[in-house]
């Protein structure tokens, strides 16, 4: 398809920001006059968030790599059919708080799906159909992982990856910069490190460069 505005995705491991940098870019979009659609995966849609509440939350028997990919893929299909292309199509910029590249990243680096599996499941189930642009922001797998446990936002109820053992989280983070090596033209990698007012004013720059705001 084409579209009539950027379809923008935010990844990184756990604590690295995403959700506040979102907020604050969609109030710096809307100012600048942009419709703007915020959105979150697993979810964004009530069949979407249902599957969501499967994949995230804590439970004594843990779905396999292979499950988690399944049910990822029919949630987002469900997202793109429901929210993302139909908000597309209408002008609103889409800014995503994760995409397919978690799934490459947490599945396929963090647990060993092949890589080639998951990219045929997301070709079934979206062709070739890509994010305009893909931040990832990048963090100290230790340093998130704090973040995300201590945090003011944590959510108890969905900590199922954080729990995970440490090699995990840093496998992760090894897939994510790999990947962005992949298509160096539409990843840029954001050092999340510093205080979020750094972060964003790094991000709003990127995007003024690549959409002449």
């Amino acid at each position: 398809m084409s579209n009539k505005a950027p379809f923008i995705t935010f990844e990184g491991g756990e604590g690295s920001g995403k959700t506040t940098q979102i907020r604050l870019l969609k109030t710096w979009l809307e100012d600048k006059g942009k419709y703007v659609t915020t959105t979150r995966e697993p979810g964004g849609t009530v069949g979407a968030e249902a599957i969501r509440d499967l994949i995230v939350q804590k439970r004594d028997n843990q779905w396999d790599a292979e499950t988690d990919a399944l049910l990822l893929m029919a949630a987002r299909r469900d997202h793109l059919v429901h929210l993302i292309w139909p908000s597309l199509e209408q002008g609103h910029w889409v800014l995503s708080d994760r995409f397919v590249e978690s799934t490459y990243a947490y599945q396929c680096f963090g647990r060993d799906l092949p890589l080639e599996k998951a990219r045929e499941l997301y070709r079934f189930i979206a062709g070739d159909f890509k994010p305009d642009l893909t931040f990832i922001l990048d963090i100290d797998p230790r340093d998130g992982l704090d973040r995300a446990l201590t945090g003011k936002h944590r959510n108890r109820n969905e900590e199922r990856f954080e729990n995970f053992d440490f090699s995990f989280h840093e496998n992760l983070r090894a897939g994510y910069h790999e990947l962005a090596k992949q298509e160096p033209q539409r990843f840029i990698i954001i050092d999340a490190a510093p205080d979020c007012e750094h972060v964003q004013a790094q991000l709003q720059a990127a995007i003024e460069k690549r959409f002449s705001l």
